[in-house]
């Protein structure tokens, strides 16, 4: 395993393109899956979790063609070799259970997926997938399998529209129930649906795959069924995230950083926030240059949503942006209840962050009766020190990455699975903007103890 060592007190300056969005690619894979057609993708993202995502659909049949330096990606499935996703899948991340949605109009055969996994950041229950599902037609049940748990999908009768309230916005119930309900007989309609911007992306795909699907401003989606598909090409979004991660490090860096890809009209909430604390930013053709522009004022309230609202992805580098602004400002997150496990760490750096089990914001969340801390207060200016660091999840590690970044010292980061997953080349891209980093073996391992190599893809 590798350790990143980060040197501390260097602004970010330069310019850095935002890879192809990891939450969209990974999902338009699973949706390929619905027909026997080649889909071509460009600006696909060399990470982690594109990698375990083809892995998987490789098992169950995906032709796999990836030129990961064009970041062109051509994918077939013919045919299904089987239904069933292995355990060694199980907890990979949220990919799996998608798997029911795309296979259940075809095939026949039980569908077999482990437990839904990725970053360990609060509950994510699949009820509102199964409910849907089930909703459309399908049976559904969990059984315990060895040390994990599996569910077991089947569509006998095949799948039938109809409409579907969602509880919550979920994006994977959202995605999930579109999947299904475009190989259904009939309409599916369904209220209160995930409107994120790599929701809109898949309608986009599945348009072009050959699903009639419209979306309405009340969030409702709406899937006429079809087995009818086409050849497909697409590009894929930028990442949203990474392109606020770069733009959060290059401002508090007290740098300047031109993040090409950044995309407008997906972070209007997040601009607002950097505007509201004092950071600079200026909207290009091709992208958004994000510049230190003075003292950063804190005094912030700032409540994560869904999309239209502030991603909860953002969250964790705005608060250690928050760290270098004077004053207090409130976060209250209201997506995932155990998100402000990483704040530990930077209170060892030297961050002043108080936690809260009460709802610090202008409305009740879900988790108001609850006992989990979901609100935060962060006081700065605080000077950071430098720490060796353990990554608990993907957003948190960026987190700690621009803390090491602002940190007088070297701090030396390891867990850097949960960074590659989301992030392409971001050693490279540090290097490139002036951040002092180096990769390199944590020490040598023991043969029992190197990391199995099971991702075999064919490339150009």
């Amino acid at each position: 395993m590798d350790v990143l060592k980060i040197t501390g007190g260097n602004a970010l300056k330069g310019h850095v393109k935002a890879a192809g969005a990891k939450n969209a690619m990974t999902k338009l894979l699973v949706a390929s899956l619905l027909s026997d057609k080649p889909c071509r993708f460009y600006n696909v993202p060399n990470i982690g979790d594109v990698d375990v995502t083809l892995a998987l659909c490789q098992e169950i049949g995906m032709q796999v063609n990836w030129d990961r330096d064009a970041g062109i990606l051509e994918v077939c499935t013919k045919e299904l070799k089987t239904a069933y996703v292995p355990q060694r899948f199980s907890g990979a991340n949220r990919i799996p259970i998608l798997m029911i949605g795309a296979l259940l109009g075809r095939t026949d055969e039980d569908i077999i997926v482990p437990t839904v996994g990725g970053c360990d950041i609060g509950s994510r229950p699949v009820d509102f997938h199964i409910q849907a599902l089930e909703k459309l037609g399908a049976s559904i049940e969990y059984r315990g399998m060895k040390k994990e748990g599996a569910y077991f999908a089947h569509a006998h009768n095949g799948l039938k529209g109809t409409l579907i309230n969602l509880p919550y916005p979920s994006i994977g119930a959202t995605e999930n129930t579109i999947l299904a309900a475009v190989t259904a007989r009939g309409i599916t309609v369904i209220k209160n649906a995930a409107i994120e911007p790599e929701i809109v992306e898949l309608i986009l795909f599945l348009q072009k795959l050959g699903a009639i699907i419209t979306l309405d401003v009340d969030r409702t989606i709406r899937i006429q069924g079809t087995r009818r598909f086409y050849e497909v090409e697409h590009t894929v979004i930028p990442d949203r995230i990474e392109a606020a991660s770069w733009g959060m490090a290059a401002i508090s860096s007290k740098g300047r950083v031109f993040v090409e890809g950044a995309q407008h009209h997906n972070m209007v909430t997040f601009l607002n926030k950097i505007r509201e604390v004092g950071g600079g930013f200026d909207v290009k053709g091709n992208g958004i240059e994000f510049y230190y522009d003075g003292p950063m004022q804190g005094g912030l309230h700032l409540e994560t949503d869904v999309h239209p609202g502030f991603m909860t992805d953002w969250q964790q580098p705005f608060v250690v942006l928050l760290t270098q602004a004077s004053g207090s400002s409130v976060i209250h997150e209201t997506v995932y209840e155990n998100r402000f496990g990483y704040t530990e760490t930077l209170r060892e750096m030297g961050a002043e962050i108080s936690l809260f089990r009460q709802c610090l914001g202008g409305k009740q969340c879900r988790f108001a009766s609850q006992s989990f801390c979901h609100s935060l207060i962060v006081k700065g200016h605080s000077p950071l020190v430098a720490k060796d660091i353990v990554v608990p999840d993907l957003r948190a590690g960026f987190a700690y990455v621009m803390a090491a970044v602002l940190a007088a010292g070297t701090s030396k980061i390891s867990g850097l699975q949960f960074l590659d997953r989301g992030y392409e080349n971001l050693t490279t891209k540090l290097i490139s903007l002036g951040v002092d980093a180096v990769r390199e073996p944590a020490g040598d391992l023991q043969p029992s103890e190197q990391p199995e190599k099971t991702l075999v893809f064919s490339r150009k």
